[in-house]
């Protein structure tokens, strides 16, 4: 059943790419769908947890050759705030039991006190073997972004990460600082040369042209980016963006799919206001989370990172990742049709001035 949903699935990403204009079918093709034989060399054996073949189809993380579950378990949510180590803890064990073999952190995630390291740290310490681990610098200096590592190897109690992302470029600024001399593009560099870390990756949510002079920069491995049913409204990541990554073969992971909730038509607005990162939102949104998560997932990405409030929620994604289809063309358009009068909530990452 697994392999005949890979089938439609890579029928569906072509047509749509194709006729977007964004990358042939033989680029996506290659990119997400082959038998890793081309794969680099591993420099240790990967992470393995049994019950992910069981659980939900499975992707190519780009050209590393990891094949990795289709749902991910992103750091933030419950598993970033203070003192809420039960639940947080709770939330990665179930994941790990579900089948997720993918779990996103960072150190920035939690404040200065690192809670979403701590609490997966902590988990870590009996399962680090059942998951591919990834962690982000957001220092733009080289020595900053080594002590950061330090502390997130100690607090993850490992003695490597699966991938090093630098964290949420944002402004031009961000990139002349990471690439200058003395910048963090050189601890991630040292890092992988001591076999520290695996693989390498940049992450963003504002303008697809900065991650896109990343990558003519540097070949990163992997590229963890903000799409939703909204995106074609306001700065695409998938216009341009994506099928550059999809044609350099990289580990694509999507992230902001329900946009903290925003998107979702189940979403209240809470009261108080927002901060300026959150973002205006006047009501609820118009998708279901099935329809949010299989937009993008309906794309040429390897997978998807969601936090979770909840086990319960998280059961649910993992059971919609469990039975996903890949949707049409035209189910595809229809979705971002729905959510032109709602992106300005849904897109709140981008930028707008």
């Amino acid at each position: 059943m697994q392999d005949n949903s890979e089938e439609k699935m890579g029928s569906s990403r072509r047509d749509f790419l194709k006729k977007s204009g964004a990358v042939t079918a033989g680029i996506v093709a290659q990119g997400l769908l082959d038998n890793g034989a081309n794969a680099a060399p591993a420099p240790r054996a990967f992470p393995d947890n049994p019950a992910t073949a069981e659980a939900m189809p499975t992707r190519n993380l780009g050209r590393t050759g990891y094949r990795t579950g289709i749902f991910s378990l992103g750091g933030q949510a419950a598993i970033e705030q203070p003192h809420n180590e039960e639940t947080a803890a709770a939330i990665v064990e179930r994941a790990l039991d579900l089948g997720v073999n993918y779990i996103d952190t960072a150190a920035q995630y939690g404040g200065s006190e690192r809670w979403s390291q701590r609490y997966i740290g902590q988990v870590m310490k009996r399962r680090r073997g059942q998951t591919y681990l990834a962690s982000k610098t957001h220092d733009r200096t080289r020595d900053g972004s080594l002590r950061l590592l330090e502390e997130s190897l100690k607090l993850l109690n490992t003695d490597h990460l699966d991938a090093w992302q630098l964290h949420h470029v944002t402004t031009p600024d961000d990139v002349e600082r990471i690439f200058a001399k003395g910048g963090a593009i050189e601890a991630l560099q040292q890092a992988r040369e001591q076999k520290l870390v695996r693989y390498l990756g940049v992450t963003g949510h504002t303008d697809p042209e900065l991650l896109m002079e990343c990558l003519r920069r540097f070949p990163f491995d992997q590229i963890l980016l903000a799409l939703n049913a909204a995106d074609k409204h306001h700065l695409s990541f998938m216009e341009k963006l994506l099928p550059m990554a999809v044609d350099r073969q990289m580990g694509i992971i999507g992230m902001k799919i329900p946009a903290r909730g925003r998107i979702l038509s189940a979403w209240k607005p809470q009261p108080g206001g927002y901060s300026p990162f959150e973002g205006p939102a006047k009501g609820p949104g118009t998708l279901t989370m099935k329809e949010a998560l299989y937009y993008v997932l309906s794309l040429p990405v390897s997978t998807v990172i969601i936090g979770c409030d909840s086990v319960a929620q998280l059961e649910e994604n993992v059971k919609l990742a469990r039975a996903f289809t890949p949707l049409s063309e035209q189910q595809l358009a229809a979705l971002a049709e729905k959510t032109e009068a709602i992106a300005r909530q849904a897109l709140f990452f981008r930028r707008w001035a």
